[in-house]
């Protein structure tokens, strides 16, 4: 099955009621079915979103699967499981710069952990993403996230707006300059504390 066939997917954060980050799901679908489909009609995210009465006091996670229209909108409870370990595994030829349904590639590089809780995958020696988010690097100061991240998050995109992180190039001999680490996507905010990482938890 090619890539164009494959479905894609949008994550968003629901909570009591309130739609997290809707017009950067909506921009990231809009230019995915353009891009892919050579789609352009208009498709509102807002419209197939209904979360369940009984998940409404519960942080939802809402996965919209879609190829040229939506196909499927599913609702879970959102229990985040920490993260606080990182093992860094370099992977030149991946691509995935569309959020496919399909995480295969990024499964079977998950499988090299070890010990670690999750992944930090580096292209041409560059720090991009792990397989389930952004990241972002403290250096006492700022908050930077790499330039060339794998998947251009909702989440990341808001806080480079609103001037909360900056995009800098970020290599492997850059990571001594940094005393921590933290991964945001759709569900993990700015504020999380759930998925901080201490620089000498990010090892080879």
């Amino acid at each position: 099955m090619t890539k164009f066939m494959c479905r894609l997917l949008e994550t968003i954060k629901i909570k009591q009621g309130k739609i997290y980050n809707l017009s950067y799901h909506q921009k990231r679908f809009n230019l995915a079915r353009e891009e892919l489909l050579g789609k352009r009609d208009a498709v509102l995210l807002v419209d197939h979103i209904k979360p369940p009465a009984e998940l409404f006091h519960c942080t939802i996670k809402c996965r919209i699967i879609y190829h040229e229209m939506i196909e499927k909108v599913e609702y879970i409870a959102y229990q985040p499981h920490p993260v606080h370990s990182l093992k860094m595994i370099n992977a030149d030829e991946l691509n995935y710069q569309y959020k496919w349904e399909n995480r295969e590639p990024l499964n079977q590089l998950l499988l090299k952990k070890e010990n670690c809780d999750n992944i930090l995958i580096l292209k041409n020696n560059q720090m991009t993403d792990t397989t389930y988010s952004n990241i972002i690097f403290f250096d006492g100061i700022n908050w930077l996230t790499p330039a060339y991240p794998l998947l251009k998050g909702t989440k990341r995109a808001q806080l480079l707006n609103e001037e909360k992180i900056r995009e800098e190039e970020i290599k492997l001999a850059d990571l001594k300059h940094f005393k921590k680490a933290k991964l945001i996507n759709a569900m993990l905010d700015f504020e999380n504390e759930t998925h901080v990482i201490p620089i000498e938890n990010i090892i080879l």
